[in-house]
C-alpha cells in the first residue's frame, strides 16, 4: 500500500517554522537568495570563466562551450584539449567527461595543482578533457525562457540531471570528437550515470565509466548532518515555504544550516567533515579555494529526492508525495524504481570508494555491488581505499598515486 513519506515525529521542523515566522525578517522569505555570492551576478574575479580562473593560469589551453538541454537549460562546458607540454597539437585524443557532485561545479576538478588535479592529470596523459556543470551552478545559470530567480527554474531533481543534462553534454562531446566518451563521476555525478545506464541510455556514446564515491543507495549514510537533515525533512519544510533554491550563500539556507548545527550530536566546527566525513588527505590551499568558489546552489526538490532515498532505502524517481500526483507524472501510484542490475553487463565500470566516507557509506556501496554481481568480471573493477572520505577522491593530495593512476589504466585497457 502506498503511503506518503512527508511526515515527521521530530519537533525541529516546527522550531524552524517558528523561527522563520516569528524571528526572520520578511525579506528572508521573499528574497531567499544572495546576489553577492554568484559569479554571474556580482563583480570581482568570479565574473571570469572557469577557463580564465582555473585552467589557463596553469599553462593549459582551454575552450568554453554552451550546450542546450532538451528542456531548455543552457549548460556551461569547458574543454582542455591537450596537456600543458604537449607537442601533439591536432592529434586525435580520447575524450573524457568529468561530472561533479552536488553543491559544487566543474571548478572542483581543477582546485589542486596540475600535479594533483584530475582534469590536468588526464590532459597531461593524452586525454581530451571536458568538464561538465549542472544546471543552476555558476557556469550554467540560464534557460531559454526562465530566469534563475523563477521558482520554475529550480523545479528539478537528479532525475532531470540524468534525463536531460548528462545526455545533452555527452551527445555534444560525442558530436564534437566523433568518439565514444570515457566518463568520470563523483558523488551525485555517479548516481546520474548509474541511473541512466540502468535504463539502457548513454551506452551508445559512453565508452566506460569511472565512479568515485559512488552514490546509489543512501540509507546507511553516517554523516550526522546529512542524516538529521533527511530525518527532519528540512528540505520539505523549505519547499512548503515557497523557496525552490537551496543556496548556502543565501540567508534562509544558512540559517537552516545553523539551526541544524545547534542540534545535539551535530558538530559543524569542521563543516566539510560534518557533511562528508573525516577526509584524510586534503590540500589545505585547495580547501580554501573550495570554500571560495563553492558551495554551489541546487534545487530544494533535488535535496528532497535525496532525502527520500535516505529514508526509504530505495532508488526511485522523485516521489511527489501522493497517489494523485504520482499518477499524474508516472501513471502509477509509486515512483518508478531504477534497477541497477539492468546496467548492461558488458559495460566497463570502475568503482572506487572509501572506508571513511560518510556519504557513500561502505554498506551502501556493497549493496550496489550486490546489484552488479552478475556483471562481466573483466568489465568491473572495484577499488577500496580504507583511509579515504568523500572529498579525498577529488581534492586528496595523494589521489594521483592512489586513484587517478588506476583510472587511467582502466581507461587505457577498456
Amino acid at each position: 500500500m502506498y503511503m506518503a513519506s512527508h511526515t515527521t515525529c521530530s519537533a525541529l521542523p516546527l522550531l524552524l517554522l517558528l523561527y522563520l515566522f516569528l524571528i526572520a525578517p520578511p525579506q528572508v522569505l521573499v528574497g531567499a537568495r544572495s546576489l553577492n555570492g554568484r559569479g554571474w551576478q556580482s563583480g570581482g574575479a568570479t565574473n571570469d570563466s572557469l577557463c580564465e580562473l582555473a585552467v589557463i593560469p596553469q599553462g593549459y589551453k582551454c575552450q568554453e562551450y554552451k550546450v542546450q538541454t532538451e528542456d531548455g537549460y543552457i549548460l556551461g562546458l569547458q574543454r582542455i584539449p591537450q596537456g600543458r607540454d604537449s607537442d601533439r597539437e591536432g592529434q586525435k585524443r580520447q575524450p573524457v567527461l568529468l561530472q561533479h557532485g552536488i553543491l559544487v561545479d566543474g571548478m572542483s576538478w581543477a582546485l589542486n595543482s596540475p600535479e594533483e588535479s584530475l582534469a590536468f592529470i588526464l590532459a597531461d596523459n593524452g586525454f581530451d578533457v571536458w568538464i561538465a556543470n549542472t544546471r543552476g551552478t555558476t557556469w550554467s545559470p540560464t534557460h531559454i525562457s526562465l530566469n534563475i530567480t523563477d521558482q520554475a527554474f529550480w523545479s528539478f531533481s537528479w532525475d532531470e540531471l540524468a534525463s536531460y543534462d548528462l545526455p545533452a553534454i555527452l551527445d555534444f562531446v560525442y558530436q564534437q570528437t566523433g568518439q565514444k566518451v570515457d566518463y568520470v563521476g563523483h558523488s551525485l555525478g555517479t548516481l546520474i550515470a548509474l541511473s541512466s545506464l540502468s535504463q539502457g541510455k548513454l551506452v551508445d556514446k559512453m565508452k566506460s565509466a569511472a565512479l568515485l564515491s559512488p552514490i546509489a543507495y543512501l540509507s546507511h549514510i553516517t554523516t550526522r548532518l546529512g542524516k538529521l537533515a533527511a530525518r527532519v525533512f528540512v528540505a520539505d519544510v523549505i519547499k512548503w515555504l515557497g523557496v525552490s533554491e537551496f543556496n548556502l550563500k543565501s540567508k534562509i539556507s544558512s540559517d537552516f544550516l545553523n539551526k541544524l548545527c545547534d542540534y545535539p550530536g551535530v558538530d559543524c566546527f569542521d563543516l566539510v567533515a560534518a557533511i562528508s566525513g573525516n577526509n584524510c588527505c586534503l590540500n589545505h590551499t585547495a580547501v580554501e579555494y573550495y570554500l571560495k568558489y563553492e558551495p554551489q546552489p541546487t534545487s530544494i526538490k533535488n535535496l528532497i529526492h535525496l532525502a527520500q532515498m535516505v529514508r526509504d532505502g530505495v532508488i526511485t524517481k522523485y516521489d511527489y508525495g501522493s497517489k494523485t500526483a504520482n499518477m499524474k507524472h508516472y501513471n502509477q501510484v509509486n515512483p518508478p524504481p531504477y534497477d541497477m542490475s539492468n546496467i548492461p553487463k558488458d559495460f566497463p565500470l570502475f568503482l572506487s570508494y572509501g572506508g571513511r566516507d560518510e556519504l557513500s557509506d561502505v554498506e551502501d556501496v556493497l549493496q550496489l555491488l550486490d546489484d552488479l554481481k552478475l556483471h562481466d568480471v573483466d568489465k568491473l573493477t572495484v577499488q577500496y581505499v580504507e583511509e579515504y572520505a568523500h572529498l579525498d577522491f577529488v581534492l586528496g593530495i595523494n589521489a594521483k598515486a592512489i586513484v587517478y593512476g588506476s583510472i587511467i589504466s582502466f581507461f587505457n585497457t577498456h
